[in-house]
């Protein structure tokens, strides 16, 4: 057997150790960030909800508490059979707790196109993971259907938008590859935006950057309204998180986070996006854009919207 040089072996275990610390799950460590703790959690919360709402009959207002402090963590495998039909959901994908009355109405605006078996499996599993949260809720799916470039912030500005005409005061705009995996992630509005998922198991579980706001995040209406929303002009992948972020910026709009151990998702594998080519560019004009790119110059063609059990689906060319 030949002889290994002693440097060869020392290089070889130094490079092993280097890999298993920078691969271990829990580097969450490695980004810290400041974090809402629990025990300020319901003081942090916007209480609002939608004024054409029809309060149930109970007496009994719903009880956020033991939610907060809920330790659960669900299996991101949730299939059709866990989805009784004991939910009530009502047509459009609306649903709210039947056993007190709740103190937020939350719609969840999805962009979405040309992936249906993540479409289903996302809906499947956040009716589940919903329901025990006891909001009142809508999901909202926006697909786009043009050949264009795949347009997220604008397809999130269209659901917005049709989500306040509704009346609804918090807004969570959800890519439909991510689950959250934590009950006591609360699909609730705090009074400032909060970026929701802030620790995901394809990053490791830690935080890329600091002023990451993208994936699911919550918005109240009236911030999304002074920020004009989001930019209309990202085609591809990349690029208009930060920009949003911007936004928030300018406004000296704050962003606030729950704890990396509340806060944890779970990605579904897919094909990577198409990078936008004009991302650096329009980034470096963001917040020059701002007062006239957004809500306020928002244009598309709505195709057909359709009330489906599990959601309401608005289809769209950009």
């Amino acid at each position: 057997m030949r002889n290994v040089p002693k440097k060869k072996i020392i290089y070889g275990a130094v490079v092993v150790i280097f890999l298993i610390v920078l691969l271990h799950p829990d580097m969450n460590g490695r980004r810290s960030y400041e974090y809402i703790p629990k025990e300020a959690i319901l003081d942090n919360l916007y209480y609002a909800v939608t004024k054409s709402f029809k309060l149930n009959n109970s007496t009994n207002e719903c009880d956020y508490r033991d939610i907060v402090f809920d330790d659960t963590t669900l299996s991101p495998s949730l299939k059709d059979g866990d989805l009784d039909d004991g939910h009530k959901i009502r047509a459009g994908g609306e649903c709210a707790p039947l056993e007190c009355r709740p103190k937020f109405s939350t719609a969840i605006v999805v962009p979405y196109r040309n992936r249906p078996e993540q479409l289903h499996d996302f809906l499947i599993y956040m009716h589940t993971f919903l329901r025990r949260q006891q909001i009142h809720y809508r999901i909202y799916v926006i697909e786009q259907l043009d050949s264009l470039p795949f347009n997220r912030a604008k397809l999130m500005n269209i659901g917005a938008k049709l989500a306040m005409k509704a009346g609804f005061p918090c807004l969570v705009l959800h890519d439909v590859d991510l689950l959250p995996l934590r009950p006591a992630n609360l699909y609730a509005c705090t009074y400032n935006p909060r970026h929701l998922s802030s620790s995901i198991n394809k990053f490791r579980y830690v935080l890329p950057y600091l002023h990451l706001f993208g994936g699911a995040i919550a918005i109240r209406a009236d911030q999304f309204r002074t920020v004009n929303g989001m930019s209309n002009q990202y085609y591809g992948w990349g690029g208009e998180d930060d920009d949003f972020y911007s936004r928030l910026e300018n406004k000296e709009i704050k962003i606030c986070r729950f704890e990396p151990a509340t806060s944890v998702y779970y990605m579904l594998n897919h094909k990577p996006e198409v990078k936008g080519e004009q991302r650096h560019a329009l980034l470096d004009r963001a917040e020059k854009r701002m007062p006239l790119d957004g809500l306020n110059n928002l244009k598309y063609t709505e195709i057909a919207a359709t009330l489906h059990p599990l959601f309401t689906h608005i289809m769209i060319n950009i």
